[in-house]
C-alpha cells in the first residue's frame, strides 16, 4: 500500500499546479492523496463498504455520472453496489491525479482520470472531486466522474 501511495504521490508533486490561488499546504495534499489511495487499495479488494469512508458520510453528499446525479451517502453506496456487484465487475483501479487546486483553507479541487482494468472490458475515464475539511479529515463532498469510453 505505501508503494501505492508514494506512486500517487509522485504523480502529484510532477503535476502541480503553479498557478493556484493559494498554495496548497504539503500536508493537506500527503492526507487527501492517502485517502485517494485508501480507496484505489479498497476498490481492489472489491471492498465498498471501506471505498466509501473517503466521502462526506452526509445527505448533501453529491455524485455525478452518466445516469445524473445521485444525493446522499447511503444513495451513492447503492449505486456503487448496484453498478458494481462483484469482484469481478470492479476489476483493479488505478487513479492518477492532473491537477489539485486549494479553492479555499478547508476546500480542494481535484481533476484526475482513472483506470479500470478488468476480465470484462476494460474502462477509463475523467474525475473532479471537491474535498473539503471536516472536523480534521479530508473527505470527498462532490465527485463527478465520467466514463471515457
Amino acid at each position: 500500500m505505501l508503494t501505492k501511495f508514494f506512486l500517487l504521490l509522485c504523480l502529484y508533486l510532477t503535476s502541480i499546479s503553479l498557478d493556484a490561488q493559494e498554495p496548497l499546504k504539503t500536508v493537506d495534499s500527503l492526507q487527501i492523496i492517502q485517502v485517494l489511495s485508501e480507496q484505489q487499495e479498497a476498490w481492489n479488494t472489491a471492498d465498498i463498504d471501506s471505498f466509501m469512508e473517503g466521502y462526506w458520510q452526509s445527505d448533501k453528499l453529491v455524485f455525478s455520472g452518466s445516469g445524473g446525479p445521485v444525493y446522499g451517502w447511503d444513495a451513492t453506496k447503492e449505486r456503487y453496489k448496484k453498478s458494481y456487484p462483484n469482484a469481478e465487475i470492479m476489476g483493479k483501479l488505478t487513479f492518477t491525479i492532473l491537477d489539485m487546486t486549494h479553492v479555499d483553507i478547508n476546500s480542494v479541487q481535484m481533476q484526475g482520470r482513472y483506470d479500470l482494468k478488468r476480465t470484462v472490458d476494460d474502462n477509463y475515464g475523467y474525475f473532479t472531486l471537491l474535498w473539503k475539511k471536516i472536523n480534521s479529515s479530508w473527505l470527498i463532498i462532490s465527485d463527478h466522474t465520467s466514463a471515457g469510453n
